[in-house]
């Protein structure tokens, strides 16, 4: 068993998560698929007119804490790269026409979090980005890594 009170104060680790919720649309549907594939494979998600989510996102970065100011990051920071990042392209959006990325890429959930990851991890400082968490519904829920 460690003593805590023996740990140095620069090797503590903590996670930090900022939640945010946006509404999107889109149609699940792939370039790389026959329309009769895509109707197979994504059902009614397909629908040409498209369907929409209220997504809630979790944003978890990993690090050590500054001894000068207690935190892993300020959570103010982190909040203006969320905003930046997911509410200002994604938010009250068409994913599929709204958002470039997914001009040729599939609007799946699990696409949503790669997209979310490879932008939030060039605004945050280095090695800090851990986790993004994406709530499409209650039931289905996507965690991506980096990996």
């Amino acid at each position: 068993m460690t003593d805590l009170s023996r740990v140095n104060e620069a090797e503590r680790i903590c996670f930090i998560t900022r939640v945010q919720s946006f509404s999107a649309c889109h149609r699940l549907h792939s370039i790389h698929l026959s329309d009769e594939e895509n109707k197979k494979v994504y059902g009614k998600c397909n629908n040409p007119n498209g369907h929409g989510h209220n997504y809630k996102v979790e944003v978890t970065v990993r690090g050590k804490i500054d001894r000068v100011t207690g935190m892993v990051m300020n959570l103010t920071d982190l909040k203006k790269c969320i905003e930046e990042i997911i509410m200002v392209p994604m938010d009250h959006k068409n994913l599929d026409k709204d958002v470039p990325y997914f001009a040729n890429v599939a609007s799946t959930t699990e696409n949503v979090a790669v997209f979310i990851w490879d932008n939030m991890v060039k605004a945050v400082p280095p090695n800090l980005l851990y986790e993004i968490k994406i709530y499409e519904t209650d039931n289905n829920i996507v965690v991506y890594r980096g990996e």
